[in-house]
């Protein structure tokens, strides 16, 4: 089977960057065999030079006709979008060239790449984000898209939307994740030398004062609870671990984390969940033993929030794909 194709989009203005990540990223993951998952291309609305945010150019081989071929199309971010920023609308060779996209193709955009798939309708009524420092004007142009400015990426099926440059790798990473499985997203991140999964969402990252330093932080409470994810954990226990009264705890774990102790347990113990149904047989009733949420029916409420499928169809997935051992998913 030919590998999955993905066509990158490289629009004037683009940040290299945030051009390369997908190149990294998927370029990177590989079968068992070691043979490559994705092919990566580049085109942009005509071949030849595209400038960059940079004090330097790239040369792009492929112009708009590839884009009909692609099974993925990631637009990153361009500091030029112009009447896209400004007004919401694509010139007319922008548009031209997206209208080559195959109905079905995934869309994927990395921080301001949301404004062209939001001015070419893709996102309307849909899920979304862009930079944090976008959000608002985002959601000004483009009343009918549905922002999220406080998450990393968004995964809508078919249309995925990344917040600003780093969050990129974040995206990229979890469409692996999402395609072949865990295994091969850890391996790689490990390779990247980057986090498979960052917690948190935007908040994190939002200016505000620096802390003091003599401020204690909350990582040891974190790898604590790490070692205890099986167990009940109260709120008072973490604080302990941190010498802090609940209420300060509490607000500094959301100050370094964005989310709170108990968002970011239960996102904890759905990773482990999702670990244990790749690679082990271990019955439902097991499974939420050994990651704290008690009963399958627990366990099956809390996986098919995150995930948006049980934690039966999960495995099935997984584990039909790959064998025992084995980690992919379609």
């Amino acid at each position: 089977m030919a590998p999955h194709r993905v066509v990158v989009l490289a629009l004037t203005g683009l940040l290299p960057f945030e051009l390369g990540i997908p190149h990294r990223i998927f370029g990177r993951a590989k079968d068992p065999a070691g043979a490559p998952l994705y092919e990566i291309l580049t085109c942009a609305l005509a071949a030849g030079p595209v400038r960059t945010d940079a004090d330097f150019a790239v040369h792009v081989e492929h112009g708009p006709e590839l884009l009909a071929t692609a099974d993925t199309v990631v637009v990153p971010a361009s500091y030029e979008l112009g009447p896209v920023y400004e007004e919401g609308r694509l010139t007319g060779e922008l548009a031209a060239a997206l209208a080559r996209i195959r109905p079905g193709t995934r869309l994927v955009s990395i921080c301001t790449g949301g404004y062209v798939l939001a001015a070419a309708g893709f996102l309307d009524g849909r899920p979304a984000t862009t930079h944090w420092a976008h959000a608002e004007h985002f959601q000004r142009l483009f009343p009918d898209v549905r922002v999220d400015a406080d998450v990393l990426y968004t995964d809508d099926g078919d249309v995925l939307t990344s917040a600003g440059v780093a969050a990129g790798i974040d995206l990229c990473l979890h469409i692996v994740r999402r395609d072949h499985g865990a295994a091969v997203a850890n391996d790689v991140a490990r390779r990247t030398v980057v986090p498979p999964h960052r917690d948190g969402g935007q908040a994190q990252f939002i200016d505000r004062p620096v802390p003091q330093p003599q401020l204690a932080s909350t990582a040891a409470a974190r790898a604590w609870v790490l070692d205890r994810l099986h167990e009940p954990v109260r709120l008072v226990d973490l604080a302990r671990q941190e010498a802090m009264s609940v209420r300060t705890f509490t607000r500094r774990f959301r100050e370094e984390s964005g989310v709170s102790p108990g968002e970011w347990i239960v996102g904890q113990r759905v990773e482990r969940a999702r670990r244990l149904l790749e690679r082990t047989e271990l019955p439902m009733e097991e499974v939420a033993r050994e990651t704290g949420f008690g009963t399958a029916q627990s366990l099956r409420k809390h996986v098919q929030a995150a995930l948006g499928v049980s934690p039966t169809a999960y495995r099935r997935t997984f584990r039909s794909a790959g064998g025992p051992g084995e980690s992919a998913i379609s």
